[in-house]
């Protein structure tokens, strides 16, 4: 897999916010309908990003028969979306609320149902609003990736951008 993203040199390093969760701890992002990490979502990815050491995270998700794509293995779709959840939870370690710009996956090998995939990701640095992030996925073993992914997120100020969809129901 050799990823076409090149991020910029000169990157500004970030540093972990001193709120956000410790290593080792589930990183609570924003609604229990998201589909990618909600619980009251009766078909989502119900994923749980987990801090690490650093700017990183790790997941974990397990391949439902839902998920599905190809025979017998999972879509690529579903995927992608697995990556801008994971991904797009990390900024919260530096405490910056992000929207996806840009997500590029490089798919190495097929993902069987009945698998459990493990997500590694990790901030690069940021130039100005953009936040560049690069993960992997694989099955068990780090040294042998099923895909990688290189992103761009925007930070953003959470009630001006959600302001015409915020539902006074939902903490964001």
């Amino acid at each position: 897999m050799k990823p076409s993203f090149l991020p910029p040199a000169d990157l500004e390093p970030l540093t972990r916010h001193p709120k956000a969760a410790a290593a080792g701890r589930r990183i609570d992002l924003h609604h229990s309908t998201c589909f990618g990490c909600g619980d009251d979502v009766p078909v989502g990815l119900h994923l749980k990003v987990i801090a690490g050491e650093g700017l990183t995270v790790d997941a974990q998700m397990p391949v439902l028969d839902w998920m599905q794509g190809g025979p017998g293995v999972i879509h690529g779709g579903v995927l992608s979306a697995a990556f801008d959840e994971v991904m797009g939870t990390s900024p919260l370690l530096v405490g910056k609320p992000v929207v996806t710009a840009h997500l590029e996956i490089d798919y190495a090998k097929p993902i069987p149902l009945g698998s459990t995939l493990e997500f590694h990701a990790r901030i690069l640095g940021r130039e100005r609003r953009k936040i560049y992030i690069e993960a992997f996925a694989h099955l068990g073993d780090p040294e042998k990736p099923v895909a990688r992914a290189h992103s761009v997120f925007v930070v953003i100020d959470l009630e001006s951008h959600f302001a015409d969809y915020y539902d006074k129901r939902v903490v964001l």
